[in-house]
């Protein structure tokens, strides 16, 4: 799928398994690090450079957090236009790596798992992991989530 425009809403019959998506991607500069991190994790080594030396990270680095609100703003803008919305029902989620001011964003989505609810007719589950690479290609988070996803109007359970 294109990276710049969501296109249609998807339904559940959309989502096949082994459909992939590419995001758009989005730059990480060090004031909205700044800023994400003393709303929603204040920890040093996401405000203060001179503390993030001597952190485990050896520099400053974004909140998993925010690298996880920034896949969210791609699947939503660009990635995963779900008909109603992009609606968890679980998940995980790892960071294999930080992200750093300077990082250029996307997300690869990949359909692992579909499954049409037997009790609830107008939807289905559909399970996508996501990846979330930086300019390098290196995979700085992983999220596997479930998704409540509506089914087109007259279709049947399978």
């Amino acid at each position: 799928m294109s990276s710049e425009s969501p296109g249609p809403p998807l339904h559940f019959e959309d989502l096949p398994v082994g459909r992939r998506f590419i995001t758009a991607s989005v730059r990480l500069d060090l004031e909205a690090i700044k800023a994400f991190a003393a709303s929603f994790d204040p920890q040093p080594f996401h405000l203060d450079e001179e503390a993030a030396k001597k952190s485990f990270f050896g520099g400053l680095v974004a909140s998993g957090w925010h690298t996880a609100a920034l896949t969210m703003r791609l699947l939503v803008t660009s990635g995963l236009p779900i008909a109603g919305g992009v609606i968890g029902a679980g998940g995980e989620v790892q960071w294999p790596r930080a992200t750093k001011p300077g990082d250029e964003l996307r997300a690869v989505c990949e359909v692992v798992a579909a499954k049409a609810s037997a009790s609830r007719p107008e939807r289905g589950m559909v399970t996508v992991r996501t990846e979330t690479l930086n300019q390098r290609d290196e995979v700085v988070q992983i999220m596997t989530a479930r998704l409540v996803v509506p089914r087109r109007a007259g279709a049947t359970a399978s």
